[in-house]
């Protein structure tokens, strides 16, 4: 019984997925369905966490919209994910940045990851 399931998911997997981090700043290409028409819309904010694994694999991305914190949360193999484009790579040293819910203006920035 789990090998059925297991091939099931195995063939949801995307083939190329964008290998981002937590506190990565990255743009969610997420399409959106508007009565018969379809379009793709652009989401820029910072990954706050990633979790599960698998075909069921999500992320968190969080942004500021005049003055008022956005989250939402994807799929990382849905269809409705057309591409996840990284702006800049964060350096963080936790999973899960929920702290920043709490943070305004520029204490609520990641600092750059420079190599």
């Amino acid at each position: 019984m789990n090998n059925i399931i297991k091939e099931i998911e195995a063939e949801q997997l995307k083939e190329s997925v964008s290998d981002f981090n937590v506190g990565d700043t990255v743009k969610v290409y997420g399409k959106i369905k508007e009565g018969n028409r379809e379009r793709i819309q652009v989401f820029e904010g910072t990954v706050m966490k990633i979790q599960g694994g698998s075909n069921r694999a999500t992320f968190t991305v969080r942004k500021n919209s005049n003055g008022i914190g956005v989250e939402k949360t994807w799929p990382l193999h849905s269809p409705n994910v057309e591409k996840v484009e990284i702006v800049r790579k964060g350096k963080v040293r936790r999973a899960k940045l929920n702290y920043l819910r709490n943070r305004v203006g520029k204490k609520a920035k990641v600092k750059e990851l420079v190599k």
